[in-house]
């Protein structure tokens, strides 16, 4: 893994007045030894990411271009471009995209990859 810092990314064309880019996630942190994962998700106008809990991780949210609003525990927070909110492990949240769609990054902790272990052989 190399130490010299660089760009990864740049979310300014996201930061214009054009047209929304493609829904889906548009980047993706993919750095060999990383610690973060980071990516770039748009939503289409009045498209949502569903109730959802994350029970292990921290989640910085940065909305970098359009408008919505993410909903938790009964209460709405509008999101614009400019907004950074903290979602806390364990908190319950709705994201919504406004009328001209919703690019934000997150960032969080790096999910370990997925691990064979030994163990005692199933029972029959």
């Amino acid at each position: 893994m190399s130490d010299a810092v660089r760009v990864v990314h740049d979310v300014q064309s996201l930061m214009t007045d054009g047209p929304t880019p493609p829904a889906g996630v548009t980047w993706r942190l993919s750095e060999p030894g990383r610690q973060l994962d980071a990516n770039v998700l748009t939503l289409s106008p009045g498209r949502t990411i569903d109730t959802h809990t994350e029970p292990d991780l921290d989640v910085l949210l940065v909305v970098v271009a359009g408008t919505g609003r993410v909903e938790s525990a009964g209460d709405a927070v509008a999101l614009t471009a400019g907004k950074v909110l903290w979602l806390p492990r364990g908190s319950t949240r709705r994201l919504v995209a406004g009328a001209r769609g919703l690019s934000y990054l997150t960032v969080h902790r790096r999910r370990p990859g997925m691990q064979i272990r030994s163990g005692p052989p199933p029972t029959p």
